[in-house]
């Protein structure tokens, strides 16, 4: 991908985010005075030749009115679906109903608040030099592993020599993801089974590009993340 084509970029967030447990949203809990939803797509619009943002909201979504960036030039919303998977296809289609299908999309998690342009743009750039189909961004998976059996009792250590932490955005042209999450939906996978992109290319027989995030890019899903992203936010305050 050259810098001169248009980036489109898909948001998912018609989840409700109950292990949060806010009275909101996930998506809508405050963070240093913003919604979380805020904070990321402020992030967004700044990546450079981005062509437009697609925010896939939840059916009678009270809360996106009150959202700045919902009267963003660049920003559109639409109708998501009970599943991510759903929505991020409910965003590929207006999408694609406005640009080809060759177009690159970016779809990154409304709960990610703090992502770094720079690591956006290695992205980018790795998958263009790369000549991937796509990828995504990752970090090298730390802790020691166990496996456990239903009970919650080790049954194993699992190696994480080459295991990595899936993050978002992730990266993929909105015709073959659009067409790979169709083929999911016919073939009787259940949704909840698809977490991320990256998986429904993969079970399309692609192989997407890991590329290693530098910065922090939390997923706020828990209490105390949100916590963490409060801090984290006072020293990486500007989308660097």
């Amino acid at each position: 991908m050259s810098m001169m084509e248009p980036l489109w970029m898909v948001v998912p967030a018609a989840g409700s985010g109950s292990r949060l447990g806010a009275d909101v949203p996930k998506q809508y809990a405050m963070l240093s005075g913003q919604s979380m939803l805020q904070h990321t797509l402020s992030r967004l619009v700044q990546v450079p030749d981005v062509a437009g943002i697609v925010v896939c909201l939840a059916v009678n979504d009270a809360h996106w009115p009150e959202v700045d960036a919902a009267n963003h030039p660049l920003i559109h919303a639409t109708p998501g679906g009970q599943t991510r998977a759903a929505s991020v296809a409910a965003g590929l289609r207006f999408i694609l109903d406005r640009s080809a299908e060759d177009t690159w999309v970016l779809v990154h998690d409304a709960a990610r608040p703090l992502v770094s342009l720079t690591d956006i743009k290695r992205l980018t750039d790795a998958v263009y030099n790369s000549g991937a189909i796509g990828g995504i961004l990752a970090t090298r998976v730390q802790d020691t592993l166990k496996r456990a059996d239903t009970a919650c009792y080790v049954q194993g250590t699992v190696s994480r020599r080459d295991l990595w932490q899936a993050q978002t955005p992730q990266l993929f042209r909105a015709g073959e993801l659009f067409a790979a999450l169709q083929s999911i939906s016919n073939s009787g996978v259940v949704a909840e089974e698809i977490t991320d992109e990256s998986s429904v290319m993969e079970r399309s027989g692609y192989e997407p590009l890991l590329v290693e995030s530098l910065q922090p890019n939390l997923k706020v899903t828990r209490p105390t993340d949100l916590l963490l992203a409060r801090v984290l936010l006072q020293h990486y305050p500007s989308p660097t």
